[in-house]
This record gives structure tokens, C-alpha cells and sequence, in this order.
């Protein structure tokens, strides 16, 4: 392992730069060191000026994605000595592709943040018991069913990652998507039908291709890929089921489903105190 590594640092201020340029800079490898601790030993000991976001360290703030040669990393759970060879290496650090820069290495999020609201993140009841009836409880398995896609910490490293994001600004996105099934799948929930109208379109779960990349990059094992794809497979069903409706069905109901994975009052799934 190297005892220095080079960084190459993408450096970009509006206010002087038409486009972001690199700067190097070289940095001792210690075994326990991430790219974050680097960041940080460049910004306390050799340029003060660099600039990124960071907060908790602990890969659950999601605030310091970036890529690392090439790659939608997160700053403080990537190793230095994993891009360490034998003499001095290189390594690239760039701000995350496919968003805005707004200087160095930070990005912005806004639209990032728009595109989450299309999905509706919030549990939607049509009708609500009484307090004195107690809580909504939910079995083990309940929680088992949407837990995995509930892990996602907003770092966006699935919309680097992914191409259809590049191609099209407009597409709404893993996160985004895979945070709506989160909802849909949650037994006290019965929005389903609402974030299905707002997201089965081109720009929703269809404009997906299934390359895979977003859950590949994700750092919680959220899976968005196959939270899409189950959400396709819901869509096509309901569809279908549309068609075969007899007259006479409520419109909404038959185009969109009566529940898409998600349970209410009256199933045996959602049980009070």
C-alpha cells in the first residue's frame, strides 16, 4: 500500500469558472482513513477553500455523496487504501454527475427534492379510526414487507448512477420511486391508488429500463431496481384487471386498483390496541 496518494480534485467556483477544472493534492494513507478524512486533512492543512458537504460520518446522512473515480461513492464509508497501490497512486473526486454543481463538490438537490413529493411520502388514510381505538400495529412481517425500502438515507448516488436520468431530466427517479412502493406496501396506508395516477407515466415507473446500476451504488441495499419492477408488475395487473372489470365499476378504481399491495381497515392487516 502507498503511503501517499495524489487527489485529484474537481474545483469550480461560478463566480470566476465557466467549468470546473482539478486541482491536486497529496495526502498520507492511513489504514482507517476514508476519502472524507482526506477532504478533510486537504481542507485543515493545504486549502481551506475546498469545498463539500459532510455532516454525520456514518453513512446515514447521505449528505456526502460524490464520485470517486467514476464512481457514486459515499466520502465517508470509501478507503483510501482501496485505491492505494504500490507507489504514489491517483485518485479522482468529482461532484456527483447529472445534478447542478454549485461549487466543488456540492451539488444541487432541489429538484431531487421535487421529484420525491411526486411521490407522495407520507402515509394517506381515507378515513381514520378514533383515538380511543388506539394505535395502528403492525405484525413482524408487515414491517418486513417495506422495510428494506424505507433504509433509503437520500444520499442520490442512484441518480449518478443511473443512465435514464442522464438521458432524461424529467424522469422522477430511483429514490423517488422505490420510496413510493415503501408507502404502498405499508399496511396502514391506502394512497396507493393516488400515487399510482401521479407516477405510472414515462417519467414514473415506465421510463425505467431495469440497467440496475441504482442498486448496485446504493449503499443500504435498498434494491429501487426491484422496487420498480414490482411496481410495473402492480401497474400491468391492474390494468389488465381494468379490462376484465364488468360495467358499472367505479372508473378510478378499475384503472388504477382497489389497493396495489397495500392494505386497510377490515383485512386483518392493520389491528388496533
Amino acid at each position: 500500500m502507498a503511503n501517499n496518494i495524489v487527489m485529484e480534485i474537481a474545483r469550480y467556483s461560478p463566480e470566476h469558472q465557466s467549468e470546473p477544472t482539478f486541482e491536486s493534492y497529496e495526502v498520507p494513507v492511513h489504514k482507517e482513513w476514508v476519502v472524507l478524512d482526506a477532504l478533510n486533512h486537504i481542507k485543515d492543512t493545504q486549502d481551506g477553500t475546498l469545498t463539500y458537504r459532510w455532516s454525520c460520518r456514518m453513512g446515514i446522512c447521505g449528505s456526502c455523496g460524490m464520485m470517486v473515480n467514476g464512481e457514486p461513492k459515499l466520502a465517508c464509508a470509501t478507503f483510501l487504501s482501496s485505491y492505494a497501490k504500490n507507489g504514489t497512486s491517483r485518485l479522482r473526486v468529482e461532484p456527483l454527475r447529472y445534478f447542478p454543481i454549485v461549487r466543488d463538490l456540492v451539488v444541487e438537490v432541489g429538484q431531487f427534492v421535487g421529484k420525491l413529493k411526486k411521490a407522495k411520502p407520507w402515509l394517506i388514510r381515507q378515513e381514520e379510526k378514533p383515538l380511543s381505538a388506539g394505535e395502528y400495529l403492525q405484525t413482524p412481517q408487515q414491517l418486513d414487507d417495506y422495510k428494506q425500502y424505507s433504509m433509503c438515507i437520500n444520499c442520490t448516488l442512484c441518480y449518478a448512477a443511473c443512465p435514464v436520468v442522464g438521458l432524461d431530466p424529467g424522469f422522477i427517479g430511483p429514490a423517488a420511486l422505490a420510496l413510493a412502493q415503501r408507502y404502498n406496501k405499508d399496511s396502514r396506508d391506502q394512497g396507493s391508488q393516488e400515487r399510482l395516477a401521479a407516477l405510472a407515466h414515462p417519467d414514473g415507473i415506465w421510463g425505467c429500463t431495469f440497467v440496475g446500476e441504482c442498486t448496485r451504488v446504493c449503499p443500504k441495499h435498498v434494491d429501487p431496481a426491484g422496487a420498480i419492477q414490482q411496481y410495473k408488475l402492480t401497474a400491468a395487473f391492474h390494468y389488465l384487471k381494468s379490462l376484465l372489470m364488468p360495467r358499472g365499476q367505479n372508473i378510478e378504481e378499475a384503472t388504477y386498483g382497489s389497493d396495489l399491495g397495500s392494505t386497510g381497515p377490515g383485512t386483518g392487516n392493520t389491528t388496533a390496541a
